[in-house]
C-alpha cells in the first residue's frame, strides 16, 4: 500500500468522525465497550440563556468534565459546584465509579479540591507560565 501523510488545520468533519469511529471500535474491542454518552449540565437565567455549564462524557465507568464555565455574575455563589453534584449524580446513576478533570486555573483546582476532588498529576508549562492540574474523585465508596 503506497501513502501520503497530510498535515491540516481544517479537517473535514467526516474524517474526524471516521478516525473516531474506527478509534472506538479498536478501544471497544481492546477493553470493551466504553458505553460513551454525552453529559452536559447547565445554568440558565431568566430568558433561558446559558449562564454556566459543564459539558463531558460518561465512558468505563468514569464521568470526564471536559468543560466548565460559570459566568462571572455567578462566580462565587458555588454554581460550579453545583453543576458538579449533578453531573456527578447522573454519572453515578449511569454506573461510573470515579470521575475526573483538569485545568490549567489555579483558582478552579481549589474549587475542584473543595468539591473532593485530588490531583493526581501535573503538566508543567502547560500553558507557558502555568501547570495543567489533573484531579479525580472516587464517586462511590470502595
Amino acid at each position: 500500500m503506497k501513502t501520503t501523510l497530510e498535515t491540516t488545520a481544517n479537517p473535514r468533519p467526516e474524517e474526524l468522525t471516521f478516525l473516531s469511529e474506527r478509534l472506538a471500535a479498536f478501544n471497544d474491542g481492546d477493553v470493551g465497550a466504553s458505553e460513551r454518552k454525552a453529559l452536559a449540565v447547565f445554568v440558565r437565567d431568566e430568558d433561558g440563556a446559558v449562564v454556566a455549564g459543564i459539558s463531558g462524557y460518561t465512558a468505563w465507568g468514569w464521568l470526564y468534565v471536559q468543560w466548565l464555565w460559570v459566568d462571572e455574575r455567578l462566580r462565587g455563589r458555588h454554581t460550579a459546584g453545583k453543576m458538579l453534584e449533578a453531573a456527578e449524580k447522573e454519572a453515578v446513576a449511569r454506573g461510573c465509579q470515579n470521575a475526573w478533570i483538569d485545568t490549567f486555573n489555579p483558582n478552579a483546582a481549589k474549587v475542584y479540591q473543595r468539591q473532593g476532588y485530588q490531583p493526581f498529576g501535573t503538566l508543567a508549562d502547560f500553558p507557558v507560565g502555568r501547570s495543567r492540574i489533573f484531579l479525580r474523585k472516587a464517586l462511590v465508596d470502595a
